[in-house]
């Protein structure tokens, strides 16, 4: 069974006194525990909106979006909130990380709704995820006196901190060095493996995009398989991912 399965998801917003704005249409995909699946669209394709419905934050105007086994539809929105918080780990492309807080902190706070030994050991537990993403020496750093790519490392250790089962990426490595990236994607990667979570990257780097196993396009709402060497061309032609 599927992880998460959506099935003719479409988005449409109404415009007032304008034609009806179709940002989705009609997408189908199963994603499963272990599964690695890029998507790359030009900005403007609805990978955003995308995102927040993979990540349960909003429903599709139709269609259903399935979370392990369970419709969407059928959780109360505090069943969506335990889920998001338990089971996905979002790392955001704006970072968002919480202000006058420090390093450590920010990677703690998932972990202040954990329970048992999550919750009574979860500085030790962001100590380490901040280490293995090279920042242990900055866990008592506020956010602002960070640079743009090791806020970043600080969104993904507080993403994978509490061991998500889905791990949603929007442009991951968007604010880092091309070593410092390559770095990231394999501690993403050694973490998805480990815990056996679904990872679902979306972004514009060809190079990102072909770690996945799985490869798909977004354009104008339409999601289409794409295969690895097809994402290199398209790269090597100076086309927008």
């Amino acid at each position: 069974m599927p992880l998460l399965r959506l099935t003719g998801v479409t988005r449409v917003v109404e415009l007032p006194d304008d034609a009806p704005l179709h940002i989705l249409r009609g997408l189908d995909i199963e994603v499963s525990v272990g599964d690695h699946v890029s998507i790359v669209g030009r900005s403007g394709s609805g990978k955003s909106t995308l995102l927040n419905i993979l990540g349960l934050l909003d429903a599709p105007t139709s269609g259903t979006v399935e979370f392990d086994g369970r419709l969407a539809s059928s959780l109360s929105a505090r069943e969506r909130d335990i889920a998001r918080g338990r089971e996905i780990g979002f790392i955001f492309q704006q970072f968002n990380l919480l202000g006058g807080r420090t390093a450590l902190e920010n990677v703690m706070a998932p972990l202040m709704y954990a329970s048992g030994s999550q919750f009574w050991r979860r500085r030790e537990i962001a100590l380490d995820m901040l280490d293995r993403v090279g920042l242990a020496d900055r866990a008592g750093t506020m956010p602002e006196l960070l640079s743009g790519g090791e806020q970043q490392r600080v969104s993904i250790a507080r993403a994978l901190v509490r061991g998500p089962r889905l791990i949603l990426a929007d442009e991951p490595t968007g604010a880092l060095d091309i070593e410092t990236g390559g770095a990231v994607m394999a501690l993403l990667d050694s973490v998805a493996e480990t815990t056996g979570a679904a990872l679902i990257t979306i972004t514009h780097d060809a190079n990102v995009a072909a770690l996945a196993r799985r490869h798909f396009r977004l354009d104008r709402g339409v999601l289409t398989p794409i295969d690895v060497q097809r994402v290199i061309a398209l790269a090597s032609e100076g086309v927008t991912l």
